[in-house]
């Protein structure tokens, strides 16, 4: 496999002080924000509110999932079809995935412990909760931007009431051939509405496709996490931001570790706002509800999985 350029990705820093909506700082990286997403449908960002001690006792959290014997494994189910315990398909061989459901909640992180251990497990739920309110903050500044930027603030605020959001616990094993690089997570969109991702070690692994059609890599360190649009975001911003094409590359001989923060839309149906909607900008999207797309991206063939186009096949005019 030829060698690709390095991340191009924009890098915007959200650890400055006073990023008060209305303030200088604000203003100044809303615009950031929304020209990043625009570009490239996600961005680097570098955001202290996940401490060092908070991301090592997450990712401690994650091994010791991952580290479940299977039968308890397979009682992760989740109503997002697809989203519970995946093991090692036939079309991503390295690929592990435990979820939580709710995961911004104590219920839904304290259900998911009491599933896994009989008796719970308080520690785990402690660094597994602050971790996800820590990201969905993030996650939730970005969409106050866009929406600032674009005037329909009162349509974000009406979609935040009705948002969960799906912790995946991401495993990639180690392929154990010395010097070749391996397909750990096939090329795809995400189906969510917005992801923030953050890998457990420092380097290479994820890739992202530019809208020229360019491979990049994107280099994470443990203080900084991508933030990514989902299909559903594409839909509602009526494709001013476009999901991009991602994928896992297996570079070194060791297992991959990944926690990944979803926002989904549950009981709400989502449609372009009219602000949104010109000469210059034709209505691209149907109103949708999320999970039933899920269900329907679930429902296709493999291939129907990895197709860029599933969103616009769904619901699109």
């Amino acid at each position: 496999m030829a060698s690709l350029p390095q991340c191009k990705l924009p890098v915007i820093d959200f650890s400055v002080k006073n990023l008060n909506p209305g303030s200088d700082s604000w203003t100044k990286t809303r615009g950031e924000v929304t020209r990043a997403l625009e570009q490239y449908g996600c961005f680097i960002a570098s955001y202290d509110q996940v401490s060092q001690e908070l991301h090592d006792a997450a990712f401690v959290a994650s091994q010791a999932v991952h580290n479940l014997p299977v039968e308890a494994k397979v009682r992760n189910t989740l109503d997002a079809q697809g989203y519970g315990f995946v093991a090692q398909p036939a079309n991503m061989p390295l690929y592990v995935r435990l979820s939580i459901e709710n995961a911004t909640t104590a219920q839904g992180v304290e259900g998911f412990a009491k599933l896994m251990w009989p008796n719970g497990n308080d520690t785990f739920c402690e660094s597994v909760l602050a971790f996800t309110k820590a990201l969905a903050e993030l996650e939730q500044m970005v969409m106050r931007m866009v929406a600032k930027s674009y005037g329909i603030e009162k349509h974000y605020e009406r979609l935040l009431g009705s948002t969960t959001c799906i912790l995946k616990f991401n495993k990639c094993v180690n392929p154990n051939q010395e010097n070749e690089k391996k397909l750990g997570v096939i090329p795809h969109r995400d189906k969510s509405f917005m992801t923030v991702i953050q890998q457990q070690e420092e380097g290479k692994g994820l890739e992202v496709q530019t809208k020229d059609g360019e491979w990049t890599q994107v280099h994470l360190s443990p203080s900084s996490c991508i933030v990514m649009a989902g299909d559903a975001c594409m839909a509602w911003s009526n494709g001013r931001i476009e999901a991009p094409y991602h994928r896992v590359i297996m570079q070194q001989n060791k297992d991959r570790y990944s926690l990944v923060l979803s926002s989904f839309i549950k009981d709400l149906k989502i449609e372009v706002p009219q602000e949104l909607v010109d000469k210059d900008h034709p209505l691209q999207f149907k109103a949708f509800d999320h999970y039933d797309y899920i269900q329907y991206v679930s429902d296709t063939t493999v291939e129907g999985n990895r197709m860029k186009g599933a969103i616009s096949s769904y619901c699109g005019i």
